[in-house]
């Protein structure tokens, strides 16, 4: 950004600069700059040079390197503050300027007061979910935080969402979109809690798309889901997790692997060419650097999957499971065995 600002010359136009935030949001979102930096920054710095839309050879770069840039409701199956979307949720409160439960008032920057810092909140309380039999993933699902000033979140304590969320709705109606809240009562009974979360995480996918068009002015070519090679030929990315049914079988196989104390894979997990960059596949659910990390082979669960997904994935070293059973009997066999011994 520095690089083109300093070649530019000229102030930024109001678009320039919201085309150049949406390639830095994107890069980010993505983990553009996660490997091979120093090969990426010198695509990226190429791509700017010259005469012409060089932003749009540069959202090029970032679009033939990841795929299509819309984000899907499975993004935000991270948990904990370390999910890759936990910034983009931050994001989110900001830029669609969300409301505190408390107060009404937007959550702006300028809020005033120790108590007016923003803090996260569990919409279903951390102890109700234990109280219920859930794990630890499903209590801090990204999907069930919010932001919220410190006083309100220390005055909502550990009530559950259904007794209230009405009394908020009444103190201040409307508030509770503002922070992506299904509006169905029935999602903030303790008992439907996985489904307010697949409800939420297609929310948050929703906004976040929405203010990423706002970005682009109206240009949303570079949010097609379809890559496209050099010659303006389509390319489609094989793989991906199709369907809620299938999330959840994901999401369940990720809560066992936890359960039994090893690393949490990674959901729509995003393979790449290492020396161009270029995306090859989407892989459900997968360990690149083994269960193990280092000391076992990279592993993949890709359910429902055709053979061009799991080629890519076997070429890649990969060790692959199409069904759940086969993985859990894997894990009990070679890996946890293998804690056994130790």
């Amino acid at each position: 950004m520095v690089r083109y600002m300093d070649q530019h010359g000229a102030p930024l136009t109001s678009e320039e600069r919201d085309r150049l935030l949406f390639w830095f949001v994107q890069a980010g979102m993505w983990g553009r700059f996660s490997g091979s930096t120093e090969s990426y920054i010198d695509q990226d710095l190429e791509a700017i040079k010259g005469e012409g839309d060089a932003i749009g050879r540069l959202l090029e770069q970032l679009r033939l390197w990841h795929g299509g840039l819309r984000t899907e409701p499975g993004h935000f199956n991270g948990w904990s503050l370390g999910a890759r979307f936990y910034p983009v949720l931050y994001m989110l409160t900001r830029m669609g300027e969300a409301n505190d439960w408390g107060t009404g008032l937007p959550l702006k920057q300028d809020l005033l007061g120790k108590m007016s810092r923003l803090e996260v909140h569990h919409i279903f309380p951390k102890a109700q979910l234990y109280k219920v039999g859930m794990g630890r993933s499903e209590v801090n699902a990204l999907a069930n935080f919010c932001f919220l000033t410190k006083d309100t979140n220390l005055r909502i304590s550990d009530r559950l969402p259904e007794d209230y969320f009405p009394e908020i709705e009444a103190r201040h109606p409307g508030v509770l979109a503002t922070q992506w809240i299904p509006q169905d009562p029935e999602l903030w009974k303790i008992a439907n809690y996985r489904e307010f979360l697949a409800e939420r995480r297609r929310l948050l996918a929703a906004e976040t798309n929405r203010q990423m068009e706002e970005l682009l002015h109206g240009d949303t070519q570079w949010l097609d889901g379809a890559v496209r090679d050099p010659l303006g030929v389509a390319v489609s990315i094989p793989g991906g997790i199709n369907g809620e049914d299938e999330e959840s079988e994901i999401a369940a196989i990720n809560g066992w692997v936890e359960s039994h104390g090893l690393p949490m894979g990674e959901i729509s997990f995003d393979y790449n060419d290492s020396a161009t960059g270029e995306q090859l596949a989407v892989f459900d659910l997968a360990w690149p650097n083994g269960l193990q990390q280092e000391l076992s082979q990279s592993v993949a669960v890709l359910l429902n999957e055709g053979g061009e997904t799991l080629a890519v994935a076997a070429s890649a070293g990969y060790r692959c499971f199409t069904k759940a059973p086969q993985f859990y009997r894997y894990l009990e066999s070679e890996i946890l065995s293998l804690d056994t011994l130790e």
